[in-house]
């Protein structure tokens, strides 16, 4: 038997057959109130040849020795299936090769302890966070696996604080869609009872945690991705012909726990329907309970049945915001990814109506045909990565977003994304000058465009592969009290984490002109930490001066 520990950073991808790695010690550059990770890597190399060997698992677990005060949180980093490679791969820009198909590492279970088969290599994530007050200089971390009869393994984990204090990020914000239809299905609730509230916390602490500023709001059941279980938290009840009534109480509720949470910004229902503008939304009696439907879904997006609702709806909905003081955090959709001509008929006669009714209501939706905003109709666009640079060059504010694609070169946070190419999420968002991010997969745990739950530790492309990417459709799994993360969703949080010390630092955004473009950009872990301490040495340099 021959057990072998070795650390490495967050920017790498360890399978089961992983090769013993020889790093006893990692040096980690950090701000003074970063926070960061690390993973230690164990493996038991048994060679099995036809001699009698001891092959039984062994029976580990891990721990740390860390400074006074410091937070550290340990996780077994767990694998799961991948079927496929995603498409339109690029030699050099994809994880895996050689291992996938096969298991993939990706969601952290809070387990420090484990069973170790042989000639298996597994992997626990070790996040840190320094105490408030901490000093600048040098520090050591161990991380100690002990076994169960053959003593312990300790590595080190240098860290240099530097004298920089990363401020709040501002004036870029970032939304990953909430479904809330995942959290009734997998923690079986029923809108809106007792679990749901106690669950919903933790799905809003967990974004807020990891950079999240904005939370999509179901006030009517989103239209997104098919006909979903209704989410619907406005009451609505019908007084008449072609007259109703509103109750905001779970709106309210739902908007007080998201800002106890920490999320600042609200983003509100789509109000017509996706791909097309081509009809009112499905909005239900009551909370939708029994679905029962206050018009046919093929009622016209601009028809007269759904406007006289608009025309009672958008009214009261604006003395809300007013009266819970939102107008100046609140977002608001039309319909989700229009393109081509006669989507952009349909949005103009439907942009056309909400000017009417709502003259106050600005739009932003995700669209990347330049003519949406060209002709006014977008107040604030959403482009993908793919397009967004003809936006900013044409004088166009916009937010960025990306989805299934592009893929290849591009930016992008999937399964088999390299991890150093995730943490340049944050680096490319500050590069330009965009107001935001957006994604459509903070949990989608559902078969493509239907109510079909998937488990998401066996499926992750929403059972469409190829067209949708292995890691596009959720960047959390479902825990059995709240969301498990992924390290996807770690390594994507660290680089907004990023973004905020480029703010705090006043880097000139034309200075990183390395970042040529979202296909073209450094891809390495080795250039993120050179230049991170770079950067972090340089400024606290000149304040200790």
């Amino acid at each position: 038997m021959s057990i072998r520990t070795w650390l490495t950073s967050s920017l790498e991808r360890n399978y089961p057959c992983t090769p013993v790695g020889k790093r006893p010690i990692l040096t980690i550059d950090a701000a003074l109130n970063e926070r960061f990770s690390f993973q230690m890597l164990v493996r038991n190399n048994v060679k099995l040849d036809g001699e009698p060997k001891r092959d039984d698992p062994v029976a580990i677990s891990v721990s740390s020795d860390v400074p006074d005060g410091w937070d550290i949180r340990i996780r077994r980093v767990g694998y799961v299936p991948m079927l496929h490679c995603n498409t339109g791969a690029v030699e050099g820009e994809s994880d895996g090769s050689g291992m996938i198909p096969g298991y993939v590492p990706d969601p952290l279970f809070d387990e420090t302890s484990m069973s170790l088969p042989v000639n298996e290599t597994h992997s626990f994530w070790f996040s840190v966070k320094p105490p408030s007050g901490v000093k600048p200089g040098n520090f050591a971390i161990s991380a100690i696996l002990s076994l169960s009869d053959l003593g312990k393994q300790t590595r080190t984990v240098k860290v240099n604080l530097h004298n920089v204090v990363i401020s709040k990020r501002h004036d870029f914000h970032v939304t990953n869609w909430f479904y809330n239809d995942a959290l009734l299905d997998f923690h079986n609730c029923t809108a809106f009872d007792e679990t749901y509230w106690k669950v919903l916390p933790k799905y809003l602490d967990n974004m807020a945690a990891h950079g999240q500023d904005m939370i999509y709001v179901p006030v009517f059941t989103p239209p997104l991705d098919g006909v979903k279980r209704p989410t619907q938290l406005l009451r609505v009840t019908r007084k008449g012909r072609d007259k109703y009534k509103f109750d905001w109480r779970d709106v309210k509720k739902y908007i007080s726990l998201a800002k106890k949470s920490g999320i600042e910004k609200f983003e509100w229902t789509h109000l017509f329907t996706q791909w097309g503008v081509k009809h009112a939304l499905r909005i239900y009696h009551g909370q939708g309970l029994e679905e029962k439907l206050l018009w046919k879904p093929e009622t016209g997006a601009t028809s007269k049945t759904y406007r006289k609702f608009l025309s009672q709806f958008l009214p009261e909905f604006h003395d809300f915001l007013k009266s819970e003081r939102l107008m100046s955090s609140s977002f608001f959709h039309l319909s989700d990814e229009p393109h081509g001509d006669e989507h952009r008929e349909n949005y103009r006669m439907a942009r056309e109506l909400l000017r009417e009714i709502a003259p106050w209501m600005k739009v932003m939706d995700a669209l990347s045909e330049i003519q949406f905003a060209k002709a006014g109709l977008a107040d604030i666009p959403v482009p993908s990565i793919s397009t967004v640079l003809g936006f900013l060059n044409d004088g166009i504010p916009c937010w960025c977003y990306y989805c299934c694609v592009p893929r290849g070169r591009f930016l992008q946070r999937l399964m088999d994304t390299p991890l150093a190419k995730i943490r340049m999420n944050g680096w490319l968002f500050y590069r330009w000058q965009f107001q935001g991010f957006l994604h459509w997969g903070y949990n989608y745990w559902y078969q493509s465009q239907t109510r079909n739950k998937i488990n998401p530790f066996v499926t992750q492309d929403g059972l469409k592969w190829p067209g949708w990417s292995y890691g596009d459709c959720f960047m959390v799994y479902p825990g059995d009290n709240g969301p498990l993360d992924s390290i996807r969703w770690e390594v994507f949080s660290e680089s907004l984490q990023d973004y905020a010390l480029l703010q705090t630092l006043g880097i000139e955004r034309d200075s990183l002109s390395e970042l040529r473009n979202f296909e073209d950009f450094p891809k390495s872990a080795e250039w993120i930490n050179r230049t991170r301490k770079n950067l972090l040495s340089r400024k606290a340099g000149k304040k200790d001066k």
